[in-house]
């Protein structure tokens, strides 16, 4: 059994406003949303990294012993979606920091390291960030990709063959709503996919 986090009151917080906003995000990915709603979801994960770049500045990465797993979970799933590239870079850097004390799982950070790394143009390392284009789901370019499963596996990670087959089944069961402002864009950022 686990010790109950430090501050369940801020896992709370944090988990609430995870699953407030997943609703925005799942609905952003099926293109279900117009351009007020699109703003909402704008508004809401500004809003959710502002307190996010709180959190971090006065404690660290909310990892397990602080917050929970649930807790930890829900601040990277807000640090996924924040739409600040430093915030988004200093939460990785944190991150990190508590996988190396075991107070967060390793595939986390893989996800949060990949998104910023695409973010500033880099080739990302796991593979876990994808892209939806006209053609489909597409996974971002990848480093050295021979070597992607192999550093997969080290943070916990199933084969990028299995993840994007997962996700492609996850998305082909979605509706799409057409004439929506997200089915009007190009292409659609996954995040936490793979």
């Amino acid at each position: 059994m686990s010790e109950p986090p430090l501050r369940p009151d801020l896992a709370r917080d944090l988990i609430a406003r995870a699953e407030q906003a997943s609703t925005h995000w799942s609905r952003r990915i099926r293109h279900e949303l117009d351009d007020l709603r699109l703003g909402h979801v704008r508004h809401t994960d500004h809003v959710n990294t502002t307190v996010l770049r709180r959190i971090l500045a006065e404690y660290d990465w909310p990892g397990h012993r602080l917050v929970g797993r649930d807790g930890c979970r829900a601040a990277w799933q807000l640090a996924l979606h924040a739409d600040d590239a430093n915030v988004q870079r200093s939460a990785a850097r944190l991150l990190h920091r508590a996988v190396q004390t075991d107070d967060a799982p390793a595939w986390q950070w893989a996800h949060l390291h990949d998104r910023v790394l695409i973010h500033t143009n880099q080739p990302q390392e796991y593979g876990t960030q994808y892209t939806l284009s006209p053609q489909g789901v597409e996974r971002y370019p990848v480093r050295e990709p021979a070597g992607l499963d192999s550093r997969r596996a080290q943070v916990g990670l199933p084969a990028a063959s299995v993840a994007a087959a997962t996700l492609r089944r996850r998305l082909a069961s979605l509706p799409r709503q057409p004439g929506t402002a997200s089915d009007a864009a190009s292409g659609a950022q996954l995040a936490s996919a793979a």
